[in-house]
């Protein structure tokens, strides 16, 4: 697409005033009842497994502004009687390229609007009044689908800056023989984290990363995609776009009110599930219940 393309293509995805002009929940609105319980029927072994990252601590070429991780107290210099305890403190950034996070709908704006017309100026320096984190979200659970673009390649990932089109989409759902559904929550593996265990990790904002295609964006709409998780930020980086740098972010959270799960870890998640010949499960997460943010670090759950 061109950027005159790609301008006129978000206000084809907009989902604003689809369930009414007051509306803060947009795709979460598709994980209906339904599909919870057609989630739940999903569970066979009782087999779990994390999509989480480790709380990165450390500063690294994808993580210049760490999580803090500190003891309040430990268990040296007590008395050797009586009862004690430990106890941590922890500082975390929760946008970024390292922490495994959920953006809440008030992350992005487009012309000074977040999703669904709500002003930019809602959010403030004491965080945000509309469509925070902490009042539209709660406990998820739902059908989950994981597309490996990686292996239905016949690759171990894909390389830095390679674009994903509805066709790689679509060639992964035949290869996996499953299909994504109006409320179901997709993961996206590109195999990130296997490279950078295999090769260093690397600064996504100077040498790319794998992702979407803009492209995407009308696929992710027309089949209702309630939830979308990426082992990266979803975007490919660089977009290639001038006016919209991140127009995954942008069309998703702005204009079709699509929640992001960024950093996930979908490498255990990938090994399990061609095992099992198996790319559907039961998905569950909790956002922190943090009082006007913006996002919240998660542990998302594949339960099997």
């Amino acid at each position: 697409m061109t950027d005159r393309e790609l301008l006129a293509l978000m206000e084809k995805i907009s989902n604003w005033g689809r369930w009414g002009k007051d509306d803060q929940r947009g795709t979460m609105n598709l994980l209906t009842l339904e599909k919870r319980l057609q989630a739940t029927r999903l569970v066979s072994t009782g087999e779990s497994v994390s999509l989480s990252l480790p709380l990165a601590t450390a500063a690294a070429p994808d993580n210049p502004t760490p999580a803090f991780h500190l003891m309040i107290s430990t268990g040296y210099d007590l008395p050797a009687h009586g009862l004690q305890a430990s106890s941590d403190y922890l500082a975390i950034p929760t946008h970024g390229r390292a922490i495994t996070h959920l953006d809440a709908l008030c992350h992005m704006f487009w012309r000074g609007m977040m999703y669904n017309g709500y002003p930019s100026t809602e959010v403030k320096a004491n965080g945000t009044t509309k469509c925070g984190i902490d009042t539209n979200f709660g406990g998820i659970v739902g059908r989950g689908v994981l597309l490996d673009i990686p292996r239905s390649k016949g690759v171990d990932w894909l390389e830095k800056g390679e674009k994903i089109f509805p066709a790689d989409l679509e060639a992964a759902e035949k290869k996996h023989g499953v299909r994504v559904e109006e409320g179901d929550i997709l993961a996206v593996r590109t195999g990130r984290h296997k490279y950078a265990r295999a090769k260093g990790n690397w600064n996504p904002w100077a040498e790319g990363q794998a992702g979407l295609e803009a492209a995407c964006l009308p696929w992710l709409r027309e089949r209702g995609v309630a939830l979308l998780a990426g082992d990266a930020v979803s975007d490919v980086t660089p977009s290639g776009y001038t006016e919209i740098s991140v127009p995954i972010h942008a069309g998703a959270i702005v204009m079709m009110g699509l929640p992001l799960i960024d950093n996930a870890d979908l490498e255990a998640l990938s090994e399990f599930c061609a095992r099992a010949h198996r790319y559907e499960f039961m998905f569950m997460t909790a956002p922190l219940v943090v009082p006007r943010a913006t996002a919240s670090p998660i542990n998302p759950i594949a339960l099997f």
